[in-house]
């Protein structure tokens, strides 16, 4: 009696872990397909943008060459020193204008706009509209 319910504890396990890999695969390819369409090259690099619930990070990417131009957070020490949240839209808007300030530092002007599978809204919204007053173009 008990190795049956051992047993069909064991099977659980299984699908449980058959699941998360199937689940994964799917998040992969559906990735895959995203980034087919948003491509950056040494003319024109992509922007690739990552919001977690606390910090916000970008950086400028040439996919050919799998090169990083520049990258910026709320982490960095510029904008730590300034004390404030790192979770708000204002913060986000400091790291696109620090963001865009180090690509004209790199003679960069166009790029493509990666958010992510996020939707393009509140704080990625603004850390776009930082780099467009710094000069960028997307």
């Amino acid at each position: 009696m008990k190795t049956k319910k051992l047993e069909e504890k064991l099977e659980k396990l299984k699908n449980k872990k058959l699941m998360k890999k199937k689940e994964k695969k799917v998040y992969l390819q559906a990735k895959k397909r995203y980034l087919k369409k948003i491509f950056g090259n040494s003319e024109r690099p992509r922007i690739s943008v990552f919001r977690s619930h606390k910090n916000i990070y970008a950086q400028i990417i040439d996919d050919q060459k799998g090169y990083t131009f520049c990258a910026t957070s709320t982490l960095s020490k510029e904008l730590k020193s300034l004390n404030e949240s790192s979770a708000t839209k204002e913060a986000s808007f400091k790291v696109g204008k620090m963001l865009g300030e180090l690509a004209q530092q790199k003679n960069i002007q166009n790029v493509v706009f990666d958010c992510g599978k996020k939707a393009y809204h509140g704080r990625i919204k603004s850390l776009a509209e930082g780099a467009r007053l710094a000069g960028l173009l997307f």
